[in-house]
């Protein structure tokens, strides 16, 4: 046990209380999270949790996700996952709790039931778990997506107060002072918004939003493009700037979601990309499953 202990820190882990550890076999959860219309199926190892060949030179795995699977939630049906399980060699017998992250009733309906008749546990949904013991929320909790919460609760027990910023079907700002969550701004997706122009507006293609240097555009594409890039990251900038001037409070700033590859170092702000944000939440909630 002190040789693991001493494996843990040496590998710059901090220990708050380390239980018994079991290896030779894989101890795994299933959490599904609903990205940009797209469920995100994510298998991860919690973290007090040590699997297979903890001492060996490659070294140990704590909060891994071994392995994301994407697939457009509104195509969803028991055939389709049967075919994503098989074909993604997921060992069912090896998962011990199942929590969703959603905010489609209806696909979370759909993957519900199959996950509880397939695995035979029952699957949580984070809204319905009582989080009180994990945060404090200062507004109407109901009017609270599942994701922002999660990716709040990712952030707990934490000294600085923060702004999340999450590029998903909508782009959204949370705001964490003193581990309480104050709520936050909702503003149009990016991917919505551009798929919302080229339908309402014939003569506009669809195009891929990339990183520019030019503000001025010379065609058609390169304007839009001019546009939704300079646009967003003044957007962010300036939500950012009004809320520091409300609180009177300095944040750390993280980015996450869809865009926040080519907006993390396009913005005036300083800003830490994480990626895992979601479902490091997600694994600090599932402790509240027995």
């Amino acid at each position: 046990m002190k040789k693991i202990t001493n494996l843990l820190l040496k590998n710059g882990y901090s220990i708050v209380k380390l239980k018994k550890v079991r290896t030779g076999h894989f101890i795994c959860k299933v959490l599904v999270n609903e990205i940009n219309g797209k469920f995100i199926l994510e298998i991860a190892f919690d973290q007090k949790n040590i699997v297979k060949d903890l001492l060996n030179k490659k070294g140990f795995y704590i909060n891994k996700i071994l392995k994301k699977i994407t697939f457009l939630s509104k195509s969803v049906n028991n055939s389709q996952l049967n075919i994503l399980f098989k074909k993604n060699k997921i060992q069912l017998n090896k998962i011990e709790k199942i929590l969703f992250c959603s905010v489609v009733p209806k696909t979370f309906s759909i993957i519900n039931k199959f996950l509880s008749k397939k695995v035979k546990l029952k699957c949580y949904e984070v809204k319905k778990l009582n989080l009180k013991s994990l945060i404090k929320i200062k507004v109407d909790y109901k009017q609270v997506g599942s994701d922002r919460i999660t990716n709040a609760i990712s952030l707990m027990n934490n000294k600085n107060n923060f702004i999340i910023l999450d590029f998903g079907t909508a782009t959204t700002f949370d705001v964490l002072i003193k581990n309480t969550y104050y709520g936050g701004i909702i503003a149009p997706g990016v991917r919505l918004s551009l798929n919302t122009l080229s339908d309402k507006a014939t003569l506009i293609p669809k195009i891929d939003l990339k990183k520019i240097n030019k503000v001025i555009g010379n065609n058609t594409i390169s304007a839009v493009r001019s546009g939704f890039f300079w646009g967003y990251a003044g957007l962010i900038d300036n939500i950012i700037n009004l809320i520091k001037k409300e609180t009177r409070k300095s944040f750390k700033v993280i980015i996450t979601g869809g865009f926040s590859n080519l907006f993390k170092n396009s913005i005036k702000t300083k800003a830490s990309h994480n990626q895992d944000i979601t479902i490091k939440g997600l694994i600090k909630i599932s402790k509240l499953i027995k």
